[in-house]
């Protein structure tokens, strides 16, 4: 392989995170949350961030529900791609216990909740449209680095309908 081909290839490190950040969009998106931008650029020790705004665009069941799902949207698409949970989701981790403490009385509780939500994050994301729209927002930040909330709807919506 030629120097100038391996410069090419997009650092595997970045690619995770590109996905991972796609997760988040991805499922805030479905949950009714608006996000406000995506970016891959390293800041204050994250590798990323999905920055959403206060507001909702439609009503939720369960809010706790909805944002440990987006909190773990993350770290399972990046898994899908990397083939592991990675260690650097610890933030988000953290985000889903200090939540589920919120609605379970015993660590079992917690526990048997965090399991429940995670196979409802897997559920979600292996879903063929939503990866589709994962892949397409990843690509988006692998080429832009950041893009705004206006730009992630868009491809969210364009996926969604090429897949009607």
């Amino acid at each position: 392989m030629l120097p100038s081909e391996s410069s090419s290839q997009p650092n595997p490190k970045l690619v995770a995170t590109a996905y991972h950040e796609a997760g988040h969009a991805v499922i805030a998106l479905t949950l009714g949350r608006a996000v406000e931008r995506v970016t891959i650029v390293p800041n204050q020790g994250y590798l990323g961030a999905c920055h959403m705004q206060k507001t909702r665009v439609k009503p939720t069941k369960d809010w706790l529900e909805d944002e440990i799902l987006i909190l773990l949207a993350g770290m399972v698409a990046e898994s899908r791609v990397t083939g592991q949970y990675s260690a650097g989701a610890s933030q988000d981790l953290r985000g889903v216990r200090r939540l589920a403490l919120m609605r379970a009385d015993g660590q079992k509780q917690v526990e048997r909740l965090e399991r429940r939500l995670l196979d409802k994050t897997e559920y979600l994301v292996n879903d063929d449209v939503h990866w589709t729209a994962i892949q397409t927002i990843a690509r988006e930040l692998l080429l832009h680095q950041t893009i705004s909330g206006r730009a992630a709807r868009h491809h969210f919506d364009q996926v969604f309908k090429a897949a009607e």
